[in-house]
């Protein structure tokens, strides 16, 4: 991940014209908006990348993962119907950059990690950040019984099924975004799971993406 932490009027600009570009993709969110036009998004690449950072497209961010293109983040935290004050949990920290946009809308971000590198240099990023982010070192599919009950739950990887834990752990008329790995096993399809009530789920789903897998465990390097 880049260690330039200078954020240039140059930087700003092309921040703004993939604001304008996410918008004619159909993101209507104007918070979600605003969150991308605030978080550097520079910062959490190799330095070799900064001139393709606001392009819309996926990057390498070592241990097998990605740090996602614009518009998966901008559709998934849209998804999400985030409000200030809201607690939410992610699963994937991966490179942060989920995570911020998250904290720069005013949510309360719990994110977990399974890969012992990508953690411990994300973590070290985020502090030199101004995005209140909490990181773990866990799996995510157990959730997070000691700071549940969540309003939002987002998962940033493709899982092979609905995680029971989480869907225990969301609010009442709490969400979940989730990849879900599709029938063909070659792509997910997005899902907007809405917790009722009275308990019972509203299940909703939002065409196809790609992500890395979701892998059981802790602590892989």
């Amino acid at each position: 991940m880049n260690s330039n932490f200078e954020d240039t009027y140059r930087h700003k600009g092309m921040r703004r014209q993939l604001v304008d570009l996410l918008r004619t993709k159909g993101i209507t969110d104007e918070n979600v908006l605003k969150a991308i036009d605030e978080v550097p998004r520079h910062v959490f690449l190799d330095s070799s990348f900064v001139e393709l950072a606001y392009q819309d497209i996926a990057f390498p961010i070592g241990s097998g993962q990605t740090i996602s293109q614009p518009h998966t983040v901008a559709f998934q935290t849209q998804l999400l119907e985030i409000k200030p004050g809201m607690k939410v949990f992610e699963v994937g920290t991966g490179s942060g950059y989920q995570a911020c946009v998250l904290a720069a809308m005013g949510a309360k971000v719990i994110s977990v990690e399974r890969q012992k590198n990508l953690f411990h240099k994300t973590q070290d990023l985020l502090e030199k950040l101004p995005f209140r982010v909490k990181t773990f070192l866990r799996d995510g599919y157990e959730g997070f019984a000691s700071y549940a009950p969540f309003d939002r739950v987002i998962i940033t990887a493709g899982a092979p099924t609905i995680p029971e834990e989480l869907i225990k752990q969301l609010k009442p008329n709490g969400i979940m975004v989730i990849p879900i790995d599709d029938e063909n096993g070659i792509g997910q399809k997005m899902l907007r799971i809405t917790k009722l009530a009275d308990g019972s789920l509203k299940q909703e789903e939002f065409g196809g993406f790609k992500f890395v897998p979701m892998l059981k465990g802790k602590g892989k390097d």
